[in-house]
């Protein structure tokens, strides 16, 4: 049986991540180009506690420690645009609708990259560093569908990662 379990974690855990020292936003942080972030919604639910299923062998669970933001933004990346180097305290889901983009993997040693074309997706996982450009002559866009710690930032703008500094990543 398959079972999908999310934790969003609250804003005590960004506090204690502040008090042991972990960078928020580091000095040299690499901003985004080319890039327009138009939002569609955002709610506020408290703390989350919502299972689903069994339907077949799929289950589904999400719990929040603490309030909770959903949200929905469209981005566009104009031709040869990028995000900038980045995280997000929690998971996104992101469904690319126009286009093509390039999403690299700050995380990984070798800085891995996978394009998506238009009706595609992918989650970017909590935490970890990435930048998504656009390739393409064509302008694209795509969907963040997000959740986060109400009164903490979607977007924690982070450094180039130094694995990462082989040109494609802008």
């Amino acid at each position: 049986m398959r079972k999908i379990h999310m934790l969003v974690p609250g804003a005590g855990a960004t506090v204690a991540l502040i008090a042991s020292g972990f960078a928020i936003s580091p000095a040299t942080a690499t901003p985004g180009s080319g890039i327009a972030v138009s939002p569609v919604v955002n709610g506020q639910f408290g703390t989350i506690d919502q299972s689903a299923g069994p339907v077949g062998n799929w289950n589904f669970h999400v719990k929040s420690t603490d309030a909770t933001d959903v949200g929905s933004d469209r981005l566009t990346l104009q031709p040869g645009g990028y995000t900038g180097w980045h995280n997000h305290p929690a998971p996104v889901f992101v469904t690319v609708t126009k286009g093509t983009i390039q999403w690299f993997d700050g995380g990984d040693p070798i800085c891995a990259w996978k394009s998506y074309t238009a009706g595609q997706s992918f989650i970017e996982p909590a935490l970890r560093t990435h930048n998504a450009r656009n390739p393409t002559d064509h302008a694209s866009e795509f969907i963040a569908i997000r959740l986060n710690p109400t009164g903490v930032p979607f977007r924690t703008d982070q450094s180039e990662p130094n694995n990462c500094h082989h040109g494609k990543s802008h």
